[in-house]
C-alpha cells in the first residue's frame, strides 16, 4: 500500500489506517480475541501500518488487545491512542488535566506493550483546561521520549491554532465523509496552512455508505447507532438517495460503494489518511482495496455535481454528545 505523510510532521503512515474501536466497543458485542488478533495481523499483511485506538475504547480493552496483536511488528507500525476522559470512561466526562494526561500515557504504554506512543491525541477538547496546558504537557512527554507526535480530535480552529503554537500538531482526527463534509468549511484550510495532517474517522458514515444498512436494519441494543439521530429509521430512508448515487458511481468504476467513499477522501488532499474500522476480513479487503481506486478530476467533478442535489438528513450525534465537539 502507498504511504502518506501526515502534514509537515514527518510521520509516515499507510494511506489507509485501521480504526480499531469497533473491534471491542460501541458497535455491539466485542470480537472474540483470537479473531480480533487475526484481523489486525491481516491488516498488517495488507500493508496497513497505522492503527488507531484509545483508552476509552472498552475502556482499556482495545489498547490491551492491540498491545498483544501488534507486538510482533511493533517497529514497523504506527500506533495512535488518546487521552481526555475521566478514568477512561466517556460517561464520566472530560479530563485533560496535566496529571491525568501523564497518568494515561504511563498506563497506555503498559497496555500497548511499548516504550513510546507514536501519536497521542487529545480525545476531545476540555473547556476546563487551557489547550496550552494540554499541548505543553504533551510537549514534555515528547521531550521524555514517551510520545513521538501530538494530535487533536474534533477540535475547532482556535483550539488547533493555540495548541499548535505550543507544540506542533501532527494530525487532527475528526469525522469526515461524503455524508459529513463540515470540515471543508474551516478546518481543512487551517490544516493546510499549518501543515497538519487529517485523519477522518467514520469515513464510511458508520457503515451507512457501504449500502449494507437500510430502513429495515436493526441494531444490537449496545450499538451506538441506536441513539444517533442520523440512523433513525426515517432518516435512513431519507438518506438512501446518497447510497444509490454511490452505487451508480461504484458500478462505473468496477468498485464498491465503500471503495468510492474512501477513494474520494484520498483524492481530497495528499495528507488525508482515513481510518475505516471493521470486524470482517471481507470488509478489510474491500477497504484496503480502495487505495488502488483512482478518481479522476472528471470523476470528482461528477460526484460533486451529483451530491449538490442531495440533502443528508439527521444530526451525527445525540444532543448530549454533540456538545463535546469543540467549535
Amino acid at each position: 500500500m502507498q504511504k502518506r505523510q501526515l502534514g509537515n510532521s514527518g510521520l509516515e503512515v499507510s494511506a489507509i489506517g485501521l480504526g480499531c474501536m469497533g473491534i471491542c466497543f460501541a458497535y455491539g458485542p466485542a470480537m472474540e480475541k483470537s479473531a480480533a488478533i487475526h484481523l489486525i495481523h491481516a491488516a498488517f499483511e495488507r500493508g496497513v501500518t497505522f492503527f488507531d485506538t484509545a483508552e476509552a475504547y472498552g475502556p482499556f480493552t482495545n489498547e490491551t488487545l492491540l498491545g498483544e496483536a501488534l507486538a510482533p511488528f511493533r517497529d514497523q507500525i504506527v500506533i495512535a491512542t488518546k487521552f481526555g476522559f475521566k478514568n477512561g470512561d466517556v460517561a464520566q466526562g472530560l479530563d485533560s488535566r496535566p496529571e491525568n494526561i501523564r497518568a494515561v500515557a504511563e498506563a497506555s504504554l503498559k497496555r500497548l506493550k511499548t516504550d513510546r506512543i507514536d501519536l497521542f491525541y487529545q480525545h476531545r477538547v476540555d473547556p476546563n483546561v487551557p489547550i496550552e496546558e494540554v499541548a505543553g504537557t504533551v510537549k514534555e512527554l515528547i521531550a521524555e521520549g514517551k510520545v513521538k507526535h501530538f494530535g487533536l480530535s474534533e477540535a475547532g480552529v482556535q483550539s488547533i491554532r493555540r495548541a499548535h503554537a505550543v507544540q506542533p500538531v501532527a494530525a487532527l482526527q475528526s469525522e469526515y465523509s461524503l455524508w459529513w463534509r463540515e470540515p471543508e468549511q474551516d478546518i481543512l484550510p487551517v490544516l493546510e496552512e499549518l501543515g497538519i495532517g487529517f485523519v477522518p474517522f467514520s469515513p464510511l458514515g458508520k457503515g451507512f455508505l457501504t449500502g449494507a444498512i437500510n430502513e429495515q436494519t436493526t441494531f444490537a441494543a449496545d450499538d451506538f447507532r441506536t441513539v444517533v439521530p442520523r440512523f433513525s429509521e426515517e432518516n435512513r430512508k431519507a438518506n438512501a438517495q446518497l447510497v444509490e448515487l454511490l452505487g451508480q458511481i461504484a458500478a462505473s468504476k468496477d468498485a464498491s460503494r465503500a471503495q468510492i467513499a474512501i477513494a474520494w477522501l484520498l483524492a481530497r488532499k495528499p495528507w488525508i489518511v482515513p481510518i475505516p474500522g471493521t470486524t470482517k476480513l471481507s470488509r478489510l479487503d474491500e477497504n484496503t482495496g480502495a487505495a488502488s481506486v483512482e478518481l479522476s478530476a472528471l470523476d470528482l467533478s461528477a460526484i460533486e455535481q451529483a451530491l449538490a442535489n442531495i440533502q443528508v438528513v439527521g444530526d451525527r450525534y445525540p444532543a448530549h454528545l454533540q456538545q463535546r465537539v469543540d467549535r
